[in-house]
């Protein structure tokens, strides 16, 4: 039997004999269960009277779920990058180095804006859609969703790390630029976003 299994059977027991919701709690961390994973087990349950333990929904996965946050994992990962390329791309139009040639009118910014004009709407539209069934569900029920949310702050948070360094290492070698700066910079902006939009989810 899983450890999960273990302590929601213990609960359902403990409690189907009339044993208060906290004297199970400090049993279980007698016995050296977490705090995180004692307060999850006894949160499944619902205890009314006159009736036997009644079990709460459980995270599960679901395809379509699946689907649905996939699709707005993808989304939010090509607006990011392709936000960086034209952010990058601005900033070399605007700041040349000495004796670059002039870009041409449009120069690589057509590409990266077709992806944003493509993606913007989907995102929203998908956005939109992962919210209502967030609202219509007991809270952190999707297992789909937290994974997806945690791939998303992992990374976002190795690109503020890596950003970091590479700026503090350039900066050390004496070869950061005002360009240099405004590319670190425009990294950090989004990746900083991304974690603002997942905000809620790091704190779950």
């Amino acid at each position: 039997m899983q450890p999960s299994a273990l302590i929601h059977d213990f609960i359902r027991r403990a409690l189907a004999s009339g044993a208060d919701p906290a004297g199970i709690d400090a049993a279980l961390a007698a016995a050296g269960w977490a705090e995180r994973e004692r307060a999850d087990a006894l949160a499944g349950w619902l205890v009314l009277r006159g009736l036997p333990p009644v079990p709460r929904p459980r995270p599960y996965v679901s395809a379509r779920e699946a689907l649905l946050y996939g699709l707005l994992f993808v989304s939010l990962g090509m607006l990011a990058s392709h936000l960086v390329q034209i952010g990058f791309r601005l900033v070399e139009i605007l700041w040349p180095e000495p004796g670059e040639r002039p870009y041409l009118p449009g120069a690589g910014l057509r590409w990266p804006m077709a992806v944003l004009i493509t993606f913007t709407p989907v995102f929203l539209i998908l956005n939109r859609m992962a919210q209502r069934r967030s609202a219509a569900q007991a809270a952190g029920r999707s297992l789909v969703r937290r994974w997806f949310a945690a791939i998303t702050l992992l990374i976002a948070v190795l690109t503020l790390l890596g950003d970091a360094v590479v700026t503090i290492y350039a900066l050390l070698d004496g070869e950061i630029t005002l360009r240099f700066a405004l590319k670190s910079a425009i990294v950090a902006a989004v990746a900083g976003l991304i974690l603002a939009y997942y905000r809620d989810e790091a704190n779950d």
